[in-house]
């Protein structure tokens, strides 16, 4: 087994336990399930006593080039007291979403392999005429989702 695969086939898990750390980090109360048959990553429990389940999804820098902010192929139905946190490394940005936020945001595949699930593209490409070439963005309609902490969280 090589270590470029290693690298990238860990690159998933090592990005929750970062996300987690952040959020031990800020000060919440984090729970980690042992096995994730839910699309539950952490459960949080808020300062009321409510519990929160959170599911975490990363892209890597090495996707290509305008994918990365796309997440695709998730699928979800509405819960409540459930979060995403969506995080590109390439854009070193992380979003966080509501399951009613993402169900409003995303898109819905009608047909082919991946009918039913939904995806999300937060990022776009455009020309950098000064450097020659094309360029990721995050796009003005996510920029709301965009967050340092996990304050959110706690409403």
């Amino acid at each position: 087994m090589s270590i470029a695969f290693r690298h990238s086939a860990g690159f998933g898990k090592r990005i929750e336990y970062w996300v987690v750390g952040l959020m031990v980090k800020s000060g919440l109360d984090v729970y980690l399930p042992l096995v994730d048959d839910d699309a539950v990553d952490a459960v949080i429990k808020r300062p009321d006593g409510l519990f929160i389940e959170v599911q975490i999804k990363a892209r890597s820098k090495t996707v290509k080039l305008g994918d990365a902010g796309l997440f695709a192929a998730i699928t979800h139905e509405c819960r409540p007291n459930y979060w995403f946190v969506f995080y590109a490394e390439r854009l070193d940005t992380l979003w966080l979403m509501s399951s009613d936020e993402f169900i409003a945001e995303s898109v819905q595949n009608k047909n082919g392999i991946n009918a039913g699930k939904r995806s999300l593209w937060f990022n776009g490409t455009k020309m950098n005429k000064d450097a020659g070439r094309r360029e990721e963005y995050i796009k003005d309609r996510y920029q709301k989702y965009v967050v340092e902490d996990f304050s959110r969280l706690l409403k």
